[in-house]
């Protein structure tokens, strides 16, 4: 990793203890400085309110001018998580990144994406379609049950893909 974004990434770290969030945490893996793991707290009010999702955070060796790729590792019904594999659709990890965005922006813009999802670029689009059909019951059951099943009973039962299970 160049030093521009070992630099970065070490300013964000000192500025994620020194300000706390409760919605949000981020730690870097032990092992590499390329990946990094978060949780997010499902917002209040959504079918995701009180499940702690976590997820994977693939830092390029370009960043902060390149944007970072995030998975969600916690099983999430969202019109933008793909089912399967956890893939994050989200603006400004695509088209409109830039660099005055942190690591700590980017988990808000994911809190915020809980509860505003956008069924017209679905990666689940099961759960795209129930939105379009104007079927906000039966999304808001579906994404309730995973979370309850995954993110609330769930949390710790989990592993990482090296084996680490949930903090």
């Amino acid at each position: 990793m160049i030093s521009v974004a070992r630099n970065r990434l070490n300013q964000e770290l000192r500025e994620l203890k020194k300000d706390k969030d409760p919605d949000i945490s981020l730690r870097p893996d032990e092992n590499t400085s390329e990946i990094w793991h978060g949780h997010v707290i499902g917002p209040k009010e959504t079918p995701f309110a009180d499940g702690r999702f976590r997820l994977r955070i693939q830092i390029p060796p370009s960043y902060p001018l390149a944007a970072p790729k995030i998975w969600f590792k916690t099983k999430i019904f969202h019109p933008n998580v793909h089912f399967d594999s956890g893939e994050l659709c989200l603006d400004i990890l695509k088209t409109d990144w830039s660099p005055v965005w942190s690591l700590r922006t980017v988990m808000r813009a994911i809190i915020a994406l809980l509860a505003e999802p956008n069924a017209d670029s679905p990666l689940n689009c099961d759960a795209g379609n129930l939105l379009r059909a104007n079927d906000v019951l039966g999304f808001n059951t579906l994404a309730r049950m995973y979370t309850v099943e995954h993110a609330i009973n769930g949390v710790g039962n989990e592993e990482d893909e090296d084996g680490e299970g949930g903090e």
